[in-house]
């Protein structure tokens, strides 16, 4: 490969990594939130993240959506290790297009389960998604059915766990729900199907978002999120903790020693 494909290789690479870009990155941490590279960092042991599909853009023509096109398309997937463990990882990235799902964005996270299926490891999913690019239409809302089919294919056969660590409202909310264990960070993220200005439109009733679908309420009153975390970091290590409980897949046996 000649110097000049590896520089382009290198500059593309660099893109990737920036997602949305410098703004929305620091938009992010304004939040008190991370960037999905930045998660998986934290999470997976040193050095051991092995991206797939770093160069993926979305297909979309309509709406003018065809201007606004992102290395990666909005999810980060790979595989890496946690003590020593191979797992398989894919983190939302709300600094793309708000983190929404798309026709490419489905494939890639359903050929990220398909592998951990085919080689029995568990899979983390990092959620923080304003939920269907509704640009996309019909082929974005298809994708949810595309993925939920997936978390069933994998039910009871490799370990499945759900971090969310910002919006996650509409289709997003399913597949999480749908998994063995759920995560919330307090404060900065929320699972509802519909949102507060819906809810006053139907019932009337006047409802904040963490009311509606906050950590504490998910973790206290409605037993959707089996743990509330305090912040991103506590999230994190709450995973690796668990694993620490969770065989690697379904025909491992596992003994617990207390």
């Amino acid at each position: 490969m000649s110097q000049e494909k590896i520089k382009q290789l290198i500059d593309l690479r660099d893109e990737a990594k920036l997602g949305g870009g410098i703004k929305r990155i620091e938009k992010q941490h304004s939040q008190g939130k991370y960037t999905a590279r930045e998660r998986i960092e934290i999470l997976l042991d040193e050095g051991s993240f092995e991206e797939f599909d770093m160069f993926v853009t979305h297909r979309c023509t309509d709406f003018g959506l065809e201007k606004k096109k992102f290395l990666g398309d909005g999810v980060i997937t790979g595989h890496g290790t946690i003590d020593g463990r191979v797992i398989y990882v894919f983190s939302q990235d709300f600094t793309v297009l708000g983190g929404s799902l798309s026709e490419t964005y489905t494939k890639k996270t359903c050929k990220l389960m398909d592998q951990a299926m085919k080689v029995g490891a568990p899979v983390i999913g990092i959620n923080d998604s304003g939920g269907a690019r509704i640009q996309e239409g019909v082929n974005s809302l298809a994708g949810y059915a595309d993925i939920f089919q997936k978390n069933i294919m994998a039910s009871g056969v490799i370990p499945q766990i759900s971090a969310i660590f910002g919006p996650c409202a509409g289709g997003a909310v399913y597949s999480p729900a749908l998994t063995d264990v759920v995560i919330m960070s307090d404060k900065t993220s929320y699972m509802f199907v519909t949102g507060p200005k819906v809810t006053k439109t139907v019932t009337g009733e006047d409802i904040s978002i963490e009311q509606l679908g906050g950590a504490s309420i998910h973790s206290s009153k409605s037993g959707v999120s089996h743990y509330k975390a305090d912040n991103e970091d506590e999230g994190l290590m709450l995973i690796r903790k668990q694993l620490e409980y969770l065989p690697q897949n379904n025909s491992q046996s596992f003994a617990l020693i207390l």
